[in-house]
């Protein structure tokens, strides 16, 4: 045998176990949901952390690269886009709004 399918083979035994975990993680959630009920207060504050942690992301991605400030093109390209999701537009529009006033903006000299 190859030295590189020495190396190959713990990263694939690696890679098959992580999926293999992450199967059964996914699968873990519905087979407990049966099983356990949490208090409304508990379900209530898991729904809007959940919405909290997918909007903290956003705005990092949105306002942050490198660890330095992106200047305001992009937030005010997620901002457009922002709204015509909150508007419910076609996901396209949003994606091309957002995407066009950055890109506009940069355009015109805006950082």
């Amino acid at each position: 045998m190859s030295d590189t399918a020495l190396s190959l083979t713990p990263t694939l035994v690696a890679m098959l176990a992580l999926a293999a975990g992450t199967f059964l993680l996914r699968l873990s959630g519905p087979a407990l949901r049966a099983r356990f009920r949490l208090p409304e207060r508990a379900e209530k504050l898991l729904e809007v952390s959940a919405v909290l942690l997918l909007a903290a992301l956003a705005a990092t991605s949105a306002l942050t690269d490198d660890h330095a400030f992106t200047g305001p093109a992009r937030p005010l390209g997620v901002l457009a886009g922002g709204v015509l999701a909150w508007r419910r537009a076609p996901f396209l529009a949003v994606v091309l709004a957002a995407a066009g006033t950055t890109a506009l903006l940069r355009l015109a000299g805006v950082p």
